[in-house]
């Protein structure tokens, strides 16, 4: 098995530039994929790797053209099946950085056993799944992250579902990154981009995405700017979970519950709100993060969850290693030549 891709050389240091293809972007005009896409492009070079070290894959969907857009190696596969496919690549070349990319219904809904068991195995790739919580390549019907009583063409009475949440999923199949982040904030996705590609193992970014055409502003609670100060919460790993206008409002814990607060009202101090602990390798604090939603609560943004766990590509080559040091006979040659054998003249 193969080590993991040699970084290139300050000299040799790409550039954003260098990694944009000479395809035309074919996105709808105000389509957020063109942020996540630009922000991407930048956050390569910093990545220190090679474009022949690295490999982007995704399935069907407006997401699924991105590695068209990218100077690096690509697969267009099928719908759901990206995952697939991407541990597939990882596993016969596991000095490739892979990264998959997939839209709400490709992950959560046809591709949902690929991406849960994915994230389960902790194999060492990238998965980007861009939440603009519906269908917009086949013209608006609802997903798996539409909210309730949303009207669109296959739900024209409105949706009687309750809408999956990615990270609730990511935790319940034991994932060991989820990140969120948002399209309208180009710095917080090139740096969660970095962070994911640093963590080993198998590494979720959800990114709020806007579609301008069938779902317009389906996250403005969140990325509007009247909005955003109150229903956003940068976290960062070892600092306190402060936000709002000059952080003037944070998180503490309440019994089993997170609570609001306001630094200086009730005699609440900096030193009652919570510590961001993303390494914790329990993750009921992470669980409760990933469920804050405005207005009652900020959006938790940033690495929410980080921890170390063996890999499914570094198991599979112990496993492969171990075979080999007991096995009897160790190649075909050997095989061939092995117990009884005859000469035919």
């Amino acid at each position: 098995m193969g080590e993991r891709a040699v970084q290139v050389s300050d000299a040799a240091k790409l550039t954003k530039d260098d990694f944009a293809s000479d395809q035309v972007v074919r996105w709808c005009p105000g389509c957020g994929d063109y942020a996540i896409l630009s922000a991407m492009q930048k956050a390569l070079p910093d990545m220190g790797l090679a474009r022949e070290d690295l490999v982007f894959v995704s399935g069907i969907g407006c997401a699924a053209r991105f590695p068209y857009y990218l100077s690096t190696y690509g697969f267009h596969t099928i719908h759901g099946r990206g995952p697939a496919i991407a541990t597939g690549v990882k596993l016969a070349n596991p000095a490739l950085s892979v990264w998959e990319i997939q839209g709400d219904g490709d992950a959560l809904a046809i591709g949902g056993n690929h991406f849960i068991h994915a994230l389960r195995r902790n194999i060492d790739i990238n998965i980007l799944l861009f939440n603009n919580e519906i269908y917009g390549l086949t013209k608006g019907q609802y997903s798996p992250t539409s909210q309730q009583g949303l009207i669109t063409r296959s739900t024209p009475h409105g949706s009687l579902e309750r809408p999956f949440s990615a990270g609730e999923v990511a935790l319940g199949a034991q994932s060991t990154f989820f990140a969120r982040t948002i399209d309208t904030n180009p710095k917080l996705m090139t740096g969660i981009f970095k962070a994911a590609e640093a963590h080993k193992g198998t590494s979720l970014v959800e990114v709020l995405q806007n579609c301008i055409i069938y779902n317009d502003k389906t996250h403005g609670m969140v990325t509007g700017k009247e909005h955003r100060d109150d229903h956003q919460l940068h976290l960062e790993h070892g600092k306190p979970m402060l936000f709002g206008a000059d952080n003037s409002k944070g998180l503490r814990l309440s019994g089993l519950r997170l609570e609001v607060v306001e630094i200086g009202r009730d005699g609440v101090t900096e030193a009652d709100v919570m510590v961001h602990d993303a390494h914790d390798p329990d993750p009921a604090l992470h669980q409760m993060l990933v469920r804050l939603r405005p207005p009652e609560f900020p959006m938790a943004l940033g690495v929410i969850r980080a921890v170390a766990a063996q890999t499914y590509d570094e198991a599979l080559a112990q496993q492969l290693a171990d075979g080999q040091a007991r096995a009897r006979v160790r190649s075909v040659k050997e095989l061939l030549h092995s117990g009884e054998t005859w000469e035919v003249s």
